[in-house]
């Protein structure tokens, strides 16, 4: 079958789609601040032979721009969309997956949903990922990773009843080499032939077995929810608690030595003031002051 032939506008927004949807968002607006700039231009008239005229570039460059500070808004918002809908697709599935008890959760996804959890699960790890569908010239590359630096090469395999031959690891060792990748990853929901484990030791190829990637998944939760609390306890200020109010010692009584009580004068010139009385008042009037 041969693939459908993709327009200006779908390639704009696949491109655009990458980003995240905040991202395309920003880059939809910086579009539309030149696109407006360029429409604002005037014609630029000339004088040739007697005659005026107008270069037909001068016309172009407004019309073009009055067309696009519409378009590529509209696009790039498109791709928000898109970008923002993948990547609720991306969280749903690694919930499903983590909270599912054994790796069978993997075989019910269609394959383009596997392609996005381990893409996800890379993501989690720290890669930056660029989906690339497996197509093309590629080797069959589904996913490029890149830490710094270094870039990885992902190949994903979600085979329900054969186990990934040594071919696979072989052909995408090769493409490997030919882009000077640091390392590479074949990832799967099933299982590696002893063939393709045997080819894939010592070299700079990681086979992932479905089991594995689940555990990946979910120690990846686990550290980044760590982090989170962790930059959370770093940042979150410090609770302000209440100061307990000293407590006063209760003085004897200077007369009969019983335990005295806090009161307030009513009368007399001390009319006011707290004092100290004795608990037995009024068979006993021993005070102190406060």
């Amino acid at each position: 079958m041969g693939r459908r032939k993709t327009s200006a506008a779908d390639a704009v927004v696949q491109l655009v789609a990458k980003l995240p949807w905040w991202g395309a968002l920003a880059l939809g607006f910086a579009g539309w601040l030149v696109f407006y700039q360029l429409a604002a231009i005037r014609p630029v008239t000339g004088v040739v032979q007697g005659k005026v005229s107008i270069p037909v570039f001068s016309i172009m460059i407004p019309a073009l721009g009055l067309v696009l500070q519409y378009a590529f808004p509209a696009l790039c918002a498109v791709a928000a969309l898109i970008s923002w809908i993948n990547r609720r697709k991306r969280t749903d599935l690694v919930k499903a997956v983590t909270h599912s008890p054994a790796a069978d959760a993997l075989n019910g996804m269609s394959w383009q949903e596997f392609e996005m959890l381990v893409g996800e699960a890379f993501r989690m790890q720290g890669y930056t990922v660029s989906e690339s569908g497996g197509a093309g010239p590629d080797g069959g590359v589904d996913l490029v990773l890149r830490k710094g630096t270094e870039t990885f090469l992902v190949q994903c395999k979600q085979w329900k009843a054969f186990k990934v031959s040594v071919d696979v690891v072989r052909d995408l060792y090769g493409v490997m080499a030919v882009r000077g990748a640091a390392g590479g990853f074949v990832v799967t929901s099933g299982s590696f032939t002893a063939d393709a484990k045997e080819f894939a030791s010592g070299l700079n190829v990681k086979l992932v077995e479905g089991s594995h990637l689940l555990g990946l998944i979910q120690r990846a939760k686990v550290s980044l929810a760590a982090g989170k609390d962790a930059s959370h306890a770093v940042s979150r200020p410090p609770v302000a608690t209440a100061r307990a109010e000293p407590k006063l010692a209760t003085p004897q009584c200077p007369i009969c030595d019983g335990a005295m009580v806090r009161r307030t004068a009513r009368q007399g010139a001390s009319a006011g003031s707290d004092f100290w009385g004795c608990s037995g008042f009024p068979k006993c009037r021993g005070t102190r002051k406060a």
